[in-house]
């Protein structure tokens, strides 16, 4: 019992020999501190990042360790510990990013083609059977990326009549036209923190939607 206990004492205090601490910094080719690089031991899920500097400080348990450095815009690196106690890195640039698409609860069916397009002309039928979405209010906001409304809740009248803005206006300054003639406005007036408080708007969602063939939302302001 005793030989036991003298033979897991000697593996306890071999196995702390071989780890240790790995300190260093992470710079640029301009030798300036990259801020927030990862640097982890490769095959595990052990990292950290460096710091407003660059410098990092990472604990290893063996000399074979491999670390790993890395940031968006530079090349991967990867060094042996190999009994070494400080490893700084200096990481290249070399991996330019693609294009870039963020995709939201809007319509991403939008190309660089039609963009210049003055008026939007959105299909009801089409966007009703796309999105489930029966609100002409919800289909603006889906399909016309000016176009905002949010269903508002323990706010007055608004929980009824919900107001809607395009282009960051209020809703008092959004001209709505059904086949030509002026669409009246609602008697509310929106209060308590509403969408355009003291405006008053169009209540789009008066409109059945199965009553429009199409919608058409002219992007640039312009005078009646």
């Amino acid at each position: 019992m005793k030989k036991a206990i003298t033979f897991l004492f000697v593996l306890f205090c071999v196995t702390q020999i071989d780890a240790q601490t790995i300190t260093g910094k992470v710079t640029d080719t301009a030798n300036e501190g990259i801020i927030g690089a990862n640097v982890y031991v490769k095959g595990t899920t052990y990292g950290t990042t460096t710091d407003l500097d660059g410098n990092y400080s990472i604990y290893v348990a063996s000399p074979k360790s491999i670390l790993v450095f890395s940031f968006i815009g530079y090349n991967t690196q990867e060094h042996r510990v190999e009994g070494k106690s400080t490893i700084d890195v200096r990481l290249e640039s070399g991996i330019n990013l693609g294009e870039v698409q963020v995709v939201g609860s809007r319509s991403y069916a939008r190309t660089a083609t039609d963009s210049p397009v003055a008026i939007d002309v959105i299909n009801v039928s089409e966007i009703a059977n796309t999105t489930g979405k029966v609100e002409i209010n919800q289909m603006l906001q889906y399909a016309a990326p000016s176009f905002n409304a949010t269903k508002q809740s323990g706010s007055d009248g608004a929980d009824h009549v919900d107001p809607a803005s395009l282009r960051g206006l209020g809703p008092d300054q959004t001209l709505v036209l059904i086949n030509g003639k002026r669409q009246h406005q609602s008697s509310l007036i929106n209060v308590f923190g509403t969408r355009g408080r003291g405006n008053t708007g169009t209540d789009l969602n008066a409109i059945p939607a199965t009553a429009i063939k199409r919608i058409e939302v002219l992007r640039d302001g312009a005078s009646a």
